[in-house]
C-alpha cells in the first residue's frame, strides 16, 4: 500500500524504511502514524529479519519536527503532551522492534530526527551528516525522548552541551561520543547500511530478539535485577531450534543451517 511519505521495501531479508516529506524529511504526526504502519506490516512479515530507515534525497535524514504543526498548540491545554504521546508510542514501539535496526543517516538529522535516531538499535552516518537537538533556539527541548536516550548514550554532560547549546556536531564528533556506530563516505551510507543489516539478518534471529530484550529491559534495571533477566533469556535461548543447529555445526565445522526460531 502506497503512502503519502513513509514506504518500504523486502530486499530479500531485510526491510528498507524510507521517509520522503521534501525537501528536509521532517517529522509530522502523519510521518509517524505511517512510520508506525510500515513496522506493523514489516513485524508481520516474518522474511525480514533486520531493517534499514533513511530519509530520501541527498540533504536530510530528518531535519527536525513540521514546525508548521506547533501553533495550533498553543494555549490548547493537552494538545502537546498527545502529540508527543503519540510519538513516544511510536519510539517505544521502534526502540523494542523484535529485529535489529538500523539508521542510515544520510544528512541533517536534527530536533525529531535524532530522537527518531536514537531509537534504532545501529546508527550509521554519512560524512557530510550534522546531527542536533536545536529545540532550545525556539525556546523548547526535546519532547520525543531526547533528554532520556542521548544521555545514555554520550552521557549526561555532553548531552547537557548539545541541548543547552542547540549547536549541531559532526558526524566525526558523534562517532568519538558513541552517538553513532560508523562514519561512511556520503554515497556509502545506504549500501553500508544495508550490507550491515545483511549481515544480522545472517545471524540467529530469535538469539538477537533475546539479546535486545536483554540489553533494552537490562538498561533500566539496577545490575542485580538485570543479571536475573539475562539468565532467563539465556535459559530461552537454549530452548530455540537454532540452539542445537548452532553448536553442532560449530563442533562439525561447518556452516550452520539456521531456522531463525
Amino acid at each position: 500500500m502506497a503512502r503519502d511519505f513513509v514506504n518500504w521495501v523486502q530486499e530479500g531479508n531485510i526491510a528498507v524504511i524510507t521517509n520522503d516529506n521534501p525537501p528536509m524529511n521532517v517529522m509530522s504526526s502523519k510521518v509517524a502514524m505511517e512510520l508506525k504502519e510500515c513496522l506493523l506490516e514489516i513485524e508481520e512479515n516474518k522474511e525480514c529479519r533486520a531493517l534499514v530507515l533513511t530519509g530520501a534525497g541527498e540533504k536530510a535524514f530528518m531535519a527536525g519536527a513540521d514546525i508548521k504543526e506547533f501553533p495550533q498548540m498553543f494555549n490548547v491545554p493537552g494538545a502537546t503532551y498527545n502529540f508527543t504521546k503519540k510519538l513516544h508510542e511510536v519510539l517505544l514501539y521502534l526502540e523494542n522492534f523484535p529485529i535489529p535496526t538500523i539508521a542510515a543517516i544520510n544528512g541533517f538529522t536534527l530536533g525529531g530526527g535524532l530522537e527518531l535516531a536514537l531509537a534504532f538499535d545501529i546508527r550509521i552516518a554519512s560524512e557530510k551528516a550534522q546531527l542536533g537537538l536545536p529545540e532550545i533556539k525556539l525556546a523548547l527541548f526535546p519532547g520525543a525522548g531526547g533528554t532520556q536516550r542521548l544521555p545514555r548514550l554520550v552521557g549526561p554532560s555532553k548531552a547537557k552541551e548539545i541541548m543547552f547549546s542547540g549547536d549541531p556536531i559532526s558526524a566525526d564528533e558523534a562517532l568519538k561520543n558513541g552517538l553513532v556506530n560508523q562514519v561512511v563516505p556520503h554515497d556509502k551510507v545506504l549500501s553500508s547500511s544495508k550490507d550491515f543489516a545483511n549481515k544480522l539478518a545472517s545471524r540467529a534471529g530469535a538469539a538477537i530478539k533475546l539479546i535486545k530484550q536483554a540489553v533494552n529491559r537490562g538498561m533500566n534495571m539496577s545490575l542485580d535485577e538485570a543479571i536475573k533477566v539475562e539468565m532467563d533469556l539465556f535459559d530461552q535461548a537454549f530452548q530455540t531450534e537454532d540452539v542445537s543447529e548452532g553448536v553442532n555445526a560449530f563442533l562439525e565445522k561447518r556452516e550452520a543451517n539456521l531456522k531463525h526460531k
